[in-house]
């Protein structure tokens, strides 16, 4: 109540809204993803994969912004990465917009266009250090999901390991090890998706003959017989202009660590053969599986991440 005798002074609030992005957004959207995580050696892809979401969008993508009277003041994109499965990424709200419920119109408009699409699931991931993206995820509807850590065998076209294994590529056995595998439970059945950077989604039979005809599968035999683990090559590929290039393999998935050695020696090479200068592959965050890895000898991811989902069955289209 003011003391003046004029009466309650009262503020306008801001006109809050999400719309689909638009190519004019861009130095918007880079104003506040320009230093997303200050505090972390860590540079935001956002400002440069912007323009290319925008001109991607159809129907199985839609990249939307909020906006603060007018002006991008967040973003979030969502893909259908099969029938049922949607994936959210690159949520932002810009520091001074935060308070707004931006996340929350965004996640919505997300989960509203992927029920349209015949999504029953959405899943996002978000970095283990992340708190305030991890916190977000939760207050928007996303619960745990799984968890996993990449490792970074040295591409190698010598490399051999020391164990009687051989290595295949024979899918239906990497399918049968899959399924009855501890990799395959730890992970919900969900493995790196080959046409999206950094998005998981549940492997098939289907799909893994498919990678076995497109990319690379990999099954290893004990000298004995029966198979004692398997991956896949996801894609190869350079991030940007300039960059060393780098080969992605979806899930590497063994029973021990004869078994991790012979499959880590199949992908170093492999990653030789098609000229990559580093590799990522996708283990489950357990404690098998990541002593294992370091057991082998290679190079570990520093931390895990995480991913989350939110079940969509309920939601009307």
């Amino acid at each position: 109540m003011s003391d003046s005798g004029g009466g309650d002074e009262k503020t306008d609030a801001p006109a809050v809204g999400v719309r689909q992005a638009r190519a004019d957004d861009h130095d918007g959207v880079v104003g506040f993803t320009d230093d997303t995580w200050p505090d972390r050696d860590v540079s935001d892809y956002l400002p440069r994969v912007f323009p290319e979401w925008v001109a991607t969008d159809g129907p199985d993508q839609r990249t939307f912004v909020a906006t603060v009277d007018g002006s991008p003041a967040g973003v979030l994109q969502a893909v259908l990465l099969s029938g049922h499965e949607a994936w959210a990424q690159g949520m932002r709200v810009a520091p001074d917009a935060r308070g707004l419920g931006l996340a929350h119109r965004l996640t919505g408009a997300v989960f509203d266009w992927a029920v349209g699409r015949g999504a029953t699931v959405c899943r996002t991931l978000v970095f283990s250090w992340n708190v305030d993206g991890l916190a977000t995820s939760r207050g928007v509807g996303f619960e745990p999901a799984t968890e996993f850590r990449w490792v970074h065998p040295e591409p190698d076209a010598r490399a051999v390991s020391d164990t009687n294994h051989t290595v295949t590529d024979r899918a239906s056995a990497a399918w049968g090890y899959w399924q009855r595998s501890d990799a395959s439970r730890a992970l919900r059945g969900l493995t790196l998706a080959s046409d999206e950077s950094w998005a998981v989604r549940e492997l098939t039979r289907e799909r893994l003959r498919r990678l076995a005809d497109e990319k690379r599968v990999f099954t290893v035999h004990a000298e004995r017989g029966g198979t004692r683990g398997m991956a896949y090559r996801a894609r190869d590929y350079e991030p940007g202009e300039g960059d060393e290039r780098v080969a992605e393999y979806g899930v590497a998935a063994w029973a021990n660590v004869p078994a991790a050695r012979a499959l880590f020696a199949a992908i170093s090479r492999d990653a030789a053969a098609v000229d990559a200068d580093r590799t990522r592959v996708l283990i489950p965050e357990t404690p098998r599986a990541v002593s294992d890895a370091a057991y082998t000898g290679v190079e570990l991811g520093a931390e895990p991440d995480f991913v989350l989902e939110a079940d969509l069955t309920g939601r009307g289209a």
